[in-house]
């Protein structure tokens, strides 16, 4: 058997892979832009850049008969950036391509997680989707400074709900549709088994780390007005403008147990998130 070549290994999503598919004794090649800082040594760490030439893309997937595809946020042009990596591992004959899809992507057709599962679909490809829904790690990383320096949470995301999932386990339900049978050509939404409000999510963080942590509830004008203040790019703005209207729809809100039927093990809890990564509110 070969190796898991894992694009994005340094990533939130990605990182968890690696270590999973190490846990169950798999041999991973981690892609790497520059360094492999903060990689487990016993990956093999390799250079890899999307919209490298063809003979570039199969040298980078030299020895590995699996793939864990993910899309850089930074990547609009799936087409030309993505799909070369595709076409690549079919002419190797990867036996497996587990893409990091988004939820709810086959009924959006604008998102180019949408064009990647359709191109997958098209040359037949061996795939599993994974379509996880809003990762718990948003709150330690992106929001983690307004939350840290001003006790707040400011989305725009009114009373809704949302079913969060830990990217560690997506890491594990990743590790485990790559090493057992019958995940091909299948697709698994994934969400933690509670559903919260922001407020909830609040008051969880509050109990936690012992300070008070308020959700500011700002519209959407005022969410989006605050996001060009900071300098985000028009795109961005647009994405986030589209997340949130999502979300207020409460289509995110339904949890499930696919993780743990997947994995043998539930979802990790939004307190025990919250305890796991205190330091960076800290």
């Amino acid at each position: 058997m070969g190796a898991v070549f894992v694009t994005g290994a340094t990533g939130t999503v990605g990182s968890a892979v690696v270590e999973q598919l190490l846990a169950r004794g798999q041999e991973v090649i981690a892609a790497v832009r520059g360094g492999g800082d903060g990689l487990p040594e016993e990956a093999v760490h390799r250079p890899f850049e999307f919209g490298a030439s063809a003979a570039v893309l199969d040298a980078a997937l030299e020895g590995a008969d699996r793939l864990f595809l993910m899309r850089p946020p930074a990547i609009a042009d799936v087409q030309g950036q993505l799909f070369p990596v595709i076409d690549a591992a079919q002419r190797r004959g990867i036996r497996q391509i587990v893409f990091l899809s988004l939820q709810g992507v086959q009924a959006n057709r604008k998102t180019p997680h949408h064009a990647v599962e359709h191109y997958l679909r098209h040359v037949d490809a061996p795939y599993t989707s994974l379509r996880p829904n809003f990762f718990m790690q948003n709150l330690s990383t992106t929001y983690a400074r307004e939350i840290r320096e001003e006790g707040r949470i400011y989305v725009p995301a009114g009373r809704s709900f949302t079913a969060f999932i830990d990217a560690r386990d997506i890491g594990r339900v990743a590790a485990a549709v790559f090493t057992e049978p019958g995940h091909e050509r299948k697709a698994y939404t994934l969400s933690g088994e509670q559903s919260l409000t922001y407020r909830g999510v609040a008051r969880i963080m509050t109990k936690t780390l012992g300070r008070p942590i308020d959700y500011a509830d700002p519209d959407e004008t005022d969410y989006l007005a605050h996001l060009a203040a900071q300098g985000a790019p028009q795109d961005y703005i647009d994405v986030q403008r589209m997340i949130y209207r999502i979300v207020r729809l409460n289509l995110s809100a339904f949890p499930s147990k696919t993780v743990r039927r997947l994995t043998g093990a539930p979802a990790t809890t939004f307190t025990q998130f919250v305890e796991d990564h205190r330091t960076a509110w800290d």
